[in-house]
């Protein structure tokens, strides 16, 4: 028994599936942690699978070949730290989210996550066994608790814990980023420590995996529920941290905590991290977008730049006759401003192509929203090709506010593979313009100072597809369809609830009929970094032949 441990925190960037890559950053960060002199690495949920990998666990051969990795990153104990590594196991009971610990060269003691999350966007009830409620695990006379993430958000499993005699609680998590989660996360840690009187670790991943990321910010508690230490958001860090046990209880020796990253800090860190990881995991090696000289364009545009640098950012603006001078001027001056890339390339003889080749067909018939479509569809088809000439990835620039409302057109400005404002409002939109041209987040690596011109930030919004359009001539102003949108999308509030609260009971039932009938666009689109509670497509899982409208 010993009344002291060194214990790494090891808060990493995986990838789903790649157990070699996997493997090679816990060999990294175990290196780090034996030079450091530590007695147990901790790793995040399921690690060496990469999370969430959703049906990859169901092909056998994937789990036994989980397993067979860490068998050989067993190894790495013989005289070194030990670990308690994270992976999907099976047995003959069942297919498990686990926890293993490994020391002296082998695995041991396994234990199995007990509470499965459900809802939002995870299923592990659809792929994982529920494990029995978990005792300790003993580690050189420490019973150590190793809740798994949704373990720690009821009270069952800690208390099950404190009442089998642990004396610590390390807490492996794989929990997405959403604005404000952080306190969340605290708040519910505190409550555990309050109830079992065990310090706790919150340890959680970092990285973009598809529409999620992780945002790390891993943090310790004493069991008077002061902080221990803090770690870095939105980046990989391993934290070596020294315990000491008094009169049975154990006690973290303080560490200067990471300043905390909130408001539109962490949601433009968010969507640098998300589109980052999503371009490179993929092995793209840049991207292009349509640059069209308004806020949405730009702020991609700028998230790109921080994301990839400004070498690896490709601008095309596309222009037609309805394009303003001021839209040229500003896509330029912005693209300078970012230096990246940019070219322009005249859709006029495509569109005209098209308009021509349906004149017979449309005879009689006066224009509208068809030839506004043919437009969008020129300039998607105009940038895939740039995208598939190049091998760039294509970016798409729709905010959540018109793809809520479906003022977005398939095969058209919604053609491409990522989309890193896709679950940002509008009126979000511009406040982040805003914040990124008064700050630069350390580590991004775009240039500071205004990357985006006042013109493009003040001026109105319009898809300049016909003479003089502006978008509030078919839309309320943003401010009110955002909170109309907030209280259906992320509150699921009654459209009467939202009359009584001041706004326009035609307008409600408007957009609550917009947004139902554009569910098959949002099927469609291209995935995007999650930042709020209810992102389409994980969280927001409506029908799309749906007869239901709620009235005032």
């Amino acid at each position: 028994m010993t009344d002291r441990l060194r214990i790494a925190f090891a808060q990493l960037n995986p990838t789903v599936g790649a157990l070699s890559a996997n493997v090679a950053k816990a060999r990294a960060a175990h290196g780090e942690a034996r030079d450091q002199d530590a007695d147990l690495v901790v790793f995040t949920e399921l690690f060496i699978s990469g999370y969430p990998p959703e049906d990859l666990v169901l092909k056998p051969a994937f789990v036994e070949d989980c397993r067979e990795a860490l068998e050989e990153l067993a190894k790495d104990t013989d005289g070194g730290p030990a670990m308690l590594m994270t992976l999907p196991w099976a047995d003959s009971d069942g297919l498990y989210n686990a926890v293993a610990l490994v020391e002296d060269g082998k695995i041991g003691t396994v234990r199995y996550k007990h509470d499965l999350p459900n809802y939002g966007v995870f299923d592990e009830q659809r792929v994982f066994d529920v494990g029995p409620l978990p005792g300790p695990i003993n580690f050189n006379g420490v019973r150590i608790g190793v809740p798994i993430c949704e373990d720690i958000w009821t009270e069952d499993v800690c208390e099950c814990l404190a009442e089998t005699g642990a004396e610590l609680l390390l807490v492996p998590n794989g929990s997405p980023f959403e604005d404000d989660k952080q306190d969340v996360r605290l708040n519910l840690a505190v409550a555990r420590v309050t109830e079992t009187d065990l310090p706790l670790v919150y340890l959680n991943q970092v990285g973009g995996q598809d529409e999620l990321v992780f945002d790390g910010g891993s943090f310790g508690l004493n069991a008077d529920r002061t902080l221990a230490f803090q770690m870095a958001g939105f980046r990989e860090q391993v934290l070596v941290t020294d315990w000491q046990r008094d009169n049975g209880n154990w006690r973290c020796e303080p560490v200067a905590p990471h300043p905390a990253v909130d408001d539109h800090e962490a949601i433009w860190l968010a969507c640098v991290l998300g589109l980052k990881d999503y371009v490179e995991k993929n092995r793209f090696n840049d991207v292009v977008l349509g640059m069209s000289g308004g806020i949405d364009s730009a702020v991609v545009a700028a998230l790109a730049v921080d994301a990839l640098g400004p070498e690896r950012v490709h601008c095309v603006m596309l222009p037609y006759k309805y394009t303003s001078d001021d839209s040229l001027a500003d896509a330029d001056a912005c693209a300078k401003a970012l230096g990246a890339r940019y070219d322009s390339v005249s859709i006029e003889n495509p569109v005209e192509g098209f308009n021509g080749a349906l004149a017979d067909m449309f005879a009689g018939r006066d224009a509208d929203v068809t030839e506004e479509n043919i437009q969008s569809r020129a300039r998607g088809t105009i940038l895939m090709a740039i995208s598939n000439k190049m091998g760039s990835m294509l970016l798409t620039t729709g905010n959540k506010s018109e793809m809520s409302v479906g003022y977005a057109t398939l095969y058209g400005d919604m053609n491409g593979g990522f989309n890193p404002i896709k679950d940002i409002y509008k009126t979000q939109v511009y406040a982040l313009a805003r914040f990124r041209n008064q700050s630069k987040p350390d580590g991004v690596l775009g240039p500071a100072g205004r990357v985006i011109p006042e013109n493009i930030i003040t001026k109105a919004p319009t898809a300049e597809l016909r003479e003089g359009q502006k978008d509030e001539d078919s839309l309320p102003p943003y401010d009110v369809l955002d909170d109309i949108l907030n209280g259906l999308v992320e509150d699921e509030r009654s459209v009467g609830d939202l009359v009584a609260s001041g706004h326009d009971a035609a307008t409600v039932e408007r957009i609550q009929h917009l947004l139902y009938i554009a569910e098959y666009k949002r099927r469609q689109s291209a995935p995007g970094v999650k930042t709020t509670r209810k992102n389409f497509g994980r969280d927001r899982r409506y029908p799309i032949t749906n007869g239901y409208r709620d009235k005032a």
